[in-house]
């Protein structure tokens, strides 16, 4: 494809204001005809820009972090200077940085260094790991682990409190499934925090109890109850240093940006110290806590979405209102398969919902609930509904976090609220030892993409890590073939084209965060965040998208991944 000069320029910003660039500079200009030189010049690519009117070039440049021109390898090899980076694609694939738009590195990264990875597929393996931590620590102090996942299990049942009574006898113990939303812990815990198989299950949460015995499963505000008793085993050093951490692993899948649903103090303090280190590799959208002090102080000080910088801004108010997808207690209209009276926890009430919106939105700020089931999500756009009507403000893009089990009544009105859904794109695959809980009609209407899609709502990408994984090619075949690890398929109705998932993970994610005139397309004037790929996910086998290699992640002109 040629462009004009226009075009291929795209001078927006004011970034080429003062250089002396010539009004000549365009296809067949020769170096001597410009003072001006890129930064980074990318040549010989197949780019897909996202661009609409230019959806393809084969060459870049990028200045002060940002791309400058946008063409073909004849036109932007006149802005290459003695010190200017020149990257040779060798034809191969470049995309848009991929955006994360919900995910956990602040939590997951310190997690990481700190906590012990229960993700084996076997119970004796579990065990071995928390019995070593315990080993290596003083009687009675906490032993943690998670990454934990019960249908991952290969002995046919999950793990439980007498499991770990026999690795940790002399320790509080808890093992975490990565979903976020149940623990399971052994007898020392329950004796710390005071709870028998008589106790009381507080509302919106729960302690399983089986033949009168705790089976050391709890769930929701049961879990968050016994979570509070669990010291803070992390300094500020080690969660600066868990960010970097996460931050490059994520780099390495592609991500260039990422949104971290549900920040405190203690995460802002970590994002201020990687991104002054000079190492944090992504930039990040830090959602906060609508029930931190962090979000008290920030209101008072008058601060609200969008306070920031390119690297780091505040984005919305965070809430959680029903359980989880992967775990098994999010909140529906009907019950799960093989529970007949079980539909599913909710952890905020509807005027506790309605309170929370009001507040934040009356703030300045864009909110995002945690809702799965379709109670949930129906609560939600109550209080959205409301808040537009008596405080009307344009485009406040309110989010639905998760999204997950919608119907035809709910997509007309997340269309007519502007709300942004962001459903966990990486689920189908990774979790469908979960899904028969469900069942097939069910999944007919589970993260739902193409429902999404043509209803004219413009869904956004989602991991959730550490629930679910983060690899956006993964994502990307996810959403395709609507296939779990296994080959079967769920919920064939709801796939999507290649083209469709890259725009989720790219331009709709940047959307979320009001951040699409920065990022989300290779355009110039916008930030130079893009990543090269092995093979093009348009010609690979669809089963075969994940397998795909990210050979370089590049954020603000700035390698922060490469391969080899």
């Amino acid at each position: 494809m040629k462009y004009t000069r226009s075009e291929f320029l795209g001078l927006g910003t004011g970034l080429i204001v003062g250089t002396g660039l010539s009004h000549k500079v365009g296809h067949g200009q020769s170096r001597n005809e410009a003072t001006f030189k890129a930064d980074l010049v990318l040549l010989n690519g197949s780019i897909y820009t996202l661009e609409p009117n230019h959806p393809r070039a084969s060459a870049f440049a990028v200045s002060n972090g940002r791309f400058m021109a946008v063409g073909d390898s004849a036109d932007v090899k006149g802005l290459i200077g003695r010190e200017t980076e020149v990257i040779d694609a060798e034809g191969g694939i470049v995309v848009p940085g991929f955006i994360d738009a919900h995910t956990h590195p602040s939590d997951t990264g310190v997690d990481e260094l700190v906590y012990v990875d229960c993700s084996a597929t076997r119970i004796a393996d579990i065990q071995s790991a928390m019995r070593k931590k315990a080993s290596s620590i003083p009687a009675g102090e906490w032993v943690v682990g998670f990454k934990y996942d019960d249908t991952k299990l290969q002995d046919g049942r999950p793990i439980n409190r007498l499991d770990l009574d026999t690795a940790v006898p002399d320790h509080p113990a808890v093992v975490g499934h990565r979903g976020g939303h149940t623990s399971i812990y052994n007898s020392k815990a329950f004796e710390l925090a005071g709870v028998t198989a008589e106790t009381a299950s507080p509302e919106g949460g729960k302690y399983y109890v089986e033949n009168g015995e705790l089976t050391g499963l709890t769930a929701e505000k049961a879990d968050e109850t016994m979570r509070r008793l669990i010291p803070s085993e992390s300094t500020r050093e080690q969660r600066r240093d868990g960010l970097v951490f996460i931050s490059k692993k994520m780099a390495a899948a592609g991500l260039t940006s990422v949104q971290d649903a549900g920040v405190g103090s203690d995460g802002i303090i970590a994002y201020q110290d990687a991104y002054h280190s000079g190492e944090m590799s992504f930039r990040a959208c830090l959602m906060i806590l609508g029930s931190s002090p962090a979000f008290q102080g920030l209101k008072s000080a008058g601060i609200r979405t969008g306070f920031g910088n390119e690297w780091l801004r505040i984005g919305n108010a965070k809430y959680f209102s029903d359980g989880s997808a992967s775990e098994r207690t999010m909140r529906m209209s009907t019950p799960y398969i093989g529970r007949p009276n079980d539909y599913g926890i909710l952890t905020m009430s509807q005027e506790e919902i309605h309170e929370a919106v009001e507040d934040a939105h009356r703030h300045g700020y864009q909110v995002g609930i945690h809702a799965n089931g379709d109670v949930a999500i129906d609560m939600v756009l109550k209080a959205y509904e409301r808040v537009q009507k008596k405080w009307p403000r344009e485009d406040p893009r309110h989010r639905i976090e998760h999204c997950t089990l919608v119907n035809p009544d709910l997509l007309k009105r997340i269309k007519a609220t502007g709300s942004i859904p962001t459903p966990f794109y990486t689920y189908v695959y990774f979790h469908g030892g979960k899904w028969a809980n469900y069942g097939e009609e069910k999944l007919r209407w589970m993260f739902a993409h193409r429902s999404f899609l043509d209803y004219g709502i413009p869904v956004a990408s989602a991991s959730d890590y550490v629930p679910g994984p983060y690899e956006p090619l993964m994502a990307i075949q996810s959403m395709v073939t609507r296939k779990d690890y296994r080959g079967k398929v769920w919920g064939a109705n709801q796939r999507v084209s290649v083209d469709e998932a890259l725009r989720i993970c790219t331009m709709n994610a940047a959307r979320a965060s009001f951040e699409e005139h920065l990022k989300g397309s290779i355009k110039s004037g916008k930030l130079a965040d893009f990543v090269v790929l092995s093979d093009d996910p348009h010609d690979v086998e669809p089963d075969q998208i994940k397998d795909i290699k990210v050979l370089r992640t590049v954020v603000g002109g700035r390698t922060t991944f490469s391969q080899g």
